[in-house]
């Protein structure tokens, strides 16, 4: 039996599951790294995508976002040239309570009757207008990061946008993104 797809875990509407005590088999993070590229650079520009909604974001869904941004500055800017970071952390734990299918499951299973569930994932949990991956490169690189950036929001279970976190105002205004 196949995974639930992640519209399943989306909402957060039950209260956050953290507590390490009750669970035996913790599943493994698929996250490898959350900072890639070059950590301590000295870099003039920073942009972020921005989760505009509440949300759950399970962490198969932030190493597909972090593989495609990574891949992408690293083919156009080069290693050196951005440091990128995941700023969200899957903390919460996923429970799902297997159903079971086929000849004679009516006498075995007990449905919803005592389903606390087993551990399945872990997500992290999202507030609105939170950052959620960050970038740092310099202003000959901007475009790539702001690509990069767009290459991620899909993969995310909230509408994203892109914002700078810190950019020089003369340099704004002459791109053409106003003040």
């Amino acid at each position: 039996m196949g995974k639930r797809p992640g519209q399943c875990y989306r909402e957060c509407d039950r209260p956050a599951f953290v507590r390490k005590k009750y669970i035996h088999r913790r599943p493994a993070s698929r996250i490898v790294s959350f900072d890639m590229g070059n950590p301590g650079g000295e870099f003039e520009v920073e942009l972020s995508l921005i989760g505009l909604e509440r949300c759950q974001i399970r962490h198969q869904a932030l190493e597909s976002a972090r593989i495609a941004s990574n891949r992408d500055m690293n083919k156009n800017a080069g290693r050196s040239n951005y440091h990128l970071r995941i700023r969200v952390k899957p903390y919460h734990y996923l429970r799902e309570n297997k159903m079971i299918s086929g000849a004679g499951a009516d006498r075995v299973q007990d449905g919803m009757r005592r389903a606390w569930g087993k551990v399945i994932g872990s997500a992290a949990r999202v507030k609105p207008k939170q950052a959620l991956i960050t970038i740092r490169t310099n202003r000959e690189h901007i475009k790539a990061a702001r690509a990069a950036l767009k290459k991620a929001a899909p993969k995310m279970p909230t509408p994203c946008k892109i914002v700078f976190d810190k950019i020089d105002p003369e340099l704004k205004r002459k791109m053409g993104y106003g003040i």
